[in-house]
């Protein structure tokens, strides 16, 4: 045996030793997606002030999305009830439990002429590696990014580190907000307060 298929050979073998001894496809995948999940730890529960409440009109919002196109409230106008839902930041765990559980309950939406917002302050790249990481969500997801929180700022859930709070805002077809709620950072909201919200509109 020559030296080239010797070599051939010796290659071969190692493929075969590493594919056997290799995971699957799936769990190096899921390990990969696991680690990069970012634990900040517990946070101050909540770190801002208000701007705006129950009955005021919604401050405007205008901001572009994953899909290339803006999207503002103004839009909105006449036609749907808009659910806004600020989070603070891709790629932590809270958050990435949060926007896909709104998959369970998008009839619940349909149901009330509504639409979700999903808004961060991370910018559009950053959003985009982290929505495919989380699977197809069916709402749009705003970046906040630039200015930097503006429209968190607006509303009044900026916190001092930068990101926003996990907070809702259920605007109806006036324009008018008509729920507030600023959860816990460190916990995910109830959907249930967005059903009974929602209903309580209609």
């Amino acid at each position: 045996m020559n030296n080239t298929k010797l070599l051939m050979h010796v290659l071969g073998c190692v493929a075969m030793l590493l594919a056997a001894i290799s995971p699957g496809p799936g769990a190096a995948q899921e390990q990969t997606l696991q680690t990069m999940i970012y634990d900040p730890g517990q946070l101050k529960p909540v770190d801002s002030v208000l701007k705006v409440k129950v009955g005021d009109p919604a401050p405007p919002l205008s901001l572009p999305s994953l899909t290339g196109e803006t999207v503002s409230l103004a839009q909105y106008r006449g036609t749907h009830n808009v659910v806004i839902s600020f989070v603070p930041a891709a790629w932590t765990p809270v958050c990435s439990d949060q926007w896909p559980g709104y998959n369970i309950v998008r009839d619940v939406f349909v149901q009330h002429d509504a639409i979700l917002l999903g808004i961060t302050v991370d910018n559009l790249p950053t959003l985009h590696a982290w929505t495919r990481q989380m699977g197809e969500l069916w709402f749009p997801v705003l970046s906040d990014f630039w200015p930097h929180g503006e429209a968190a700022g607006r509303f009044g859930v900026l916190r001092t580190d930068g990101t926003a709070e996990r907070a809702l805002f259920i605007i109806d077809k006036a324009g008018i907000i008509r729920f507030i709620t600023v959860s816990d950072i460190n916990r995910r909201p109830n959907l249930k307060d967005i059903v009974g919200a929602l209903q309580a509109i209609q």
